[in-house]
């Protein structure tokens, strides 16, 4: 079992940036893939940015991509999303999720064995 806790969100300003946290507990994190999922209302849940167990491999949302950074610090057993130039359309609750998925960086929710109750970010005009 993993336990995922999510923080770092809050209210910013269109251009600002926000940087969240997901702090692992439980089964050693650096046994996961890790990856960040957003909702926002009425919306399905979607992929914004995922990173291999040793934080070699990421991938991004291509609406994300150039503003976002995931990064992991497996001694802290955390992840991280660094939200740069931040939208209007980045409003969500955002999610961290682990998976144990092997030989591939996994961007579909149903690769994902865990979730943190998700952090909300609202982007304000």
């Amino acid at each position: 079992q993993v336990q995922l806790v999510e923080s770092g969100g809050g209210l910013v300003q269109a251009g600002g940036s926000l940087r969240l946290s997901c702090v692992a507990s439980g089964r050693t994190s650096s046994m996961y893939a890790m990856g960040w999922f957003r909702q926002a209302p009425g919306k399905e849940r979607e992929f914004v940015a995922a990173i291999t167990r040793s934080g070699s491999g990421t991938s991004y949302a291509a609406s994300v991509k150039g503003r976002f950074t995931i990064s992991r610090d497996n001694a802290k057993s955390t992840l991280y999303l660094q939200m740069n130039s931040l939208k209007l359309e980045d409003t969500a609750v955002y999610y961290c999720g682990a998976s144990a998925l092997l030989m591939t960086i996994p961007t579909r929710g149903r690769d994902y064995d865990y979730w943190g109750q998700g952090t909300q970010v609202t982007v304000s005009s």
